[in-house]
């Protein structure tokens, strides 16, 4: 029946991350792969869902309290002006935001650009829309912006560029010279910006988020996408937003109907609750998740990986293999699940051009492969038992050549 399928669906094929997903199942390895955490989400929250249900608002809705709690967010914090009732759309998790950003305003034909690695489902949306991506390659070990290439790398066809900040899979926050950058290029060549903030409240070491929004003539440009889900740790509950023009909110808002009608009526409630959470909250969750991040940075430098740059916003540690393991990413993570009992995401998912610049001249590693296959992200969204128990089945392993038994 492979003929009754249109052309995207044939061209979407599964990633190597599905299939180690089914593998770490099996072997029950610890979960280091995927971007939930394996915590409670807060209380309160919790609590206000099931008032939403037992109180019966369990029915097709839209609840405008999000919008406002949002609105009020942005001016607090961007200093943007954000009217609750034209410029937010709420959606199915941020993945349907992006994706209704993508459809709103991507022609067949259009380029977008993309800052490569990047997450995957970027590229599926752009191409579904007839789209056609764009990668620039970001340079390690910081993954830097070469902000003269890129300003050669816009073209008159380019409708959009991509910007995840903080970012997946790297733990990259944009700098500000680099966020003036993008804008700067949007801005003379008339280009609209989709941000993916997801990872807004979290990042480290004094580091800010700032919105590409909040730059000078960006606003009117940018599509701002976002979740409940990383921030109040409810990845299930699939509540997403977008904040754009009113034009482009409106069209989107008007896909978001024709796709799924309308987000989780008991959770829109409950998310009204998340958001006017104590600035208290906020601060807490990033200090919860930088010491998380201390562990699996330690944990995975004891264990010989080569960590060239530390995360300084999301929850992931992208990491270099062992400068003499001669493995894959795939092979590697095969292994380190079967062997290890340890689940992590080859990088190889994330890259999408054939090399990337080293601004600092070095050579990426001592080992000649293909620069997508050198690179395993791991996830410290997780409790500290179960950091713990990861720290300590890879300790078990042995002396620190343990990788070469994989061979």
């Amino acid at each position: 029946m492979m003929e009754k399928l249109s052309r995207v669906a044939r061209s979407l094929a599964p990633s190597p991350i599905q299939e180690l997903s089914h593998l770490a199942q099996r072997c029950n390895a610890i979960n280091l792969a995927e971007g939930f955490p394996d915590f409670p989400a807060p209380q309160q929250i919790k609590e206000a869902a099931l008032s939403a249900i037992t109180s019966d608002l369990n029915q097709y809705r839209h609840v405008q309290g999000i919008c406002d709690c949002l609105a009020l967010l942005m001016k607090e914090k961007h200093g943007l002006d954000v009217n609750p009732l034209t410029d937010i759309v709420v959606c199915c998790g941020q993945s349907e935001a992006f994706a209704a950003a993508i459809f709103a305003t991507i022609d067949p034909g259009d380029e977008v650009l993309l800052f490569d690695p990047a997450y995957e489902t970027y590229e599926a949306c752009v191409r579904m829309a007839g789209g056609t991506p764009v990668y620039f390659a970001l340079g390690p070990p910081n993954w830097s912006l070469d902000i003269e290439k890129l300003k050669k790398s816009f073209t008159a066809r380019t409708k959009a560029v991509i910007l995840n900040s903080p970012h997946n899979p790297t733990g990259k926050v944009f700098t500000e010279d680099e966020l003036k950058a993008i804008a700067g290029v949007c801005c003379s060549m008339d280009c609209l910006a989709i941000t993916d903030e997801v990872y807004e409240y979290i990042t480290f070491d004094m580091k800010k988020h700032v919105t590409l929004a909040s730059l000078p003539e960006m606003q009117d440009r940018t599509i701002i996408t976002s979740s409940l889900s990383k921030t109040f740790s409810v990845t299930g509950w699939r509540i997403g937003w977008a904040i754009a023009p009113s034009s482009i909110a409106s069209a989107m808002r008007n896909i978001h109907v024709k796709i799924t009608d309308s987000a989780p009526a008991p959770f829109q409630e409950a998310a009204v609750t998340a958001l006017r959470s104590q600035p208290a909250y906020f601060e807490s969750l990033r200090t919860d998740y930088e010491i998380k991040k201390d562990k699996m940075v330690k944990m995975l430098v004891e264990a010989g990986f080569q960590i060239k740059f530390k995360p300084q916003g999301s929850f992931f540690v992208f990491t270099e293999l062992p400068e003499n393991c001669p493995l894959s990413d795939v092979d590697f993570v095969t292994k380190l699940i079967k062997k290890a009992g340890i689940a992590a995401v080859p990088g190889r998912g994330f890259f999408h051009t054939e090399s990337a610049p080293s601004l600092s001249g070095e050579p990426l590693s001592g080992i000649t492969q293909n620069y997508q296959e050198r690179y395993v992200r791991f996830a410290f969204c997780k409790s500290d038992s179960t950091l713990k128990a990861a720290a300590l089945k890879l300790s078990e392993l042995g002396d620190s050549n343990w990788y070469l038994k994989f061979i």
